[in-house]
């Protein structure tokens, strides 16, 4: 067992190494006493705390969704123009998550799971990242930046269902580019065409490459 000084800190860890477990095979396939073991304590340990594993799951659910909410409001600020906006660098929410979280976080990994999960905390996940792209889209139309196009709402969901696909389809990409594309690397490579997509449709060059070529 590992030796933890308080009880706060005994509490984190379960509920870490349960996210972890939970990122890595979905929390139906993770036992108790197996959180209980990667937390170095003992089973009766985790019920303690949190009741049972489903009190332990909504912790984690609660923890995700507050870690992203403060992501979210700190990188987005007022309007959330910026997240969609290319003069900002920002240009994508898979390319601020990657910027943010740790090399091998299990954030991501518990995204995609718990955005294709039939739960509430999938669903109020969802919805927010969607009135965040929904707010973007109609602050850069104010700018003059974007257009709404003719159903906006549609065109925010659009924008929003093509950048989460980077972090459902992440295993199936890195095998077919070679490069995670949460990696520094691999947004290094997908951040110019795909801006270079929103911004001129298929018919663009990726960013940069005409100033290179004059």
């Amino acid at each position: 067992m590992h030796s933890i000084p308080d009880d706060r800190t005994t509490r984190a860890i379960m509920r870490d190494e349960a996210l972890r477990l939970f990122a890595e095979r979905g929390p139906e396939s993770v036992t108790v006493r197996q959180i209980a073991t990667a937390a170095g304590v003992s089973a009766g340990l985790v019920v303690h705390h949190f009741g049972s594993k489903e009190g332990l799951h909504r912790e984690v659910d609660q923890y995700v969704l507050a870690v992203f909410e403060a992501m979210l409001g700190e990188l987005t600020g007022e309007g959330g123009a910026e997240l969609l906006d290319p003069g900002t660098g920002a240009g994508s929410l898979s390319e601020v998550f990657a910027r943010h979280l740790p090399a091998g976080s299990p954030l991501p990994g518990y995204l995609r799971r718990l955005l294709l999960s039939d739960t509430d905390a999938g669903r109020l996940l969802f919805r927010r990242l969607f009135d965040l792209s929904r707010a973007a889209l109609d602050g850069l139309a104010t700018a003059g930046l974007a257009a709404p196009g003719r159903e906006p709402a549609v065109r925010a969901a659009l924008l929003l269902a093509n950048d989460l696909a980077v972090f459902l389809l992440r295993d199936r990409l890195t095998e077919v580019l070679g490069t995670d594309p949460l990696s520094a690397d691999g947004m290094a490579r997908w951040a110019p065409e795909m801006l270079s997509i929103y911004a001129g449709g298929l018919n663009a060059s990726p960013q940069g490459e005409a100033s290179e070529e004059g």
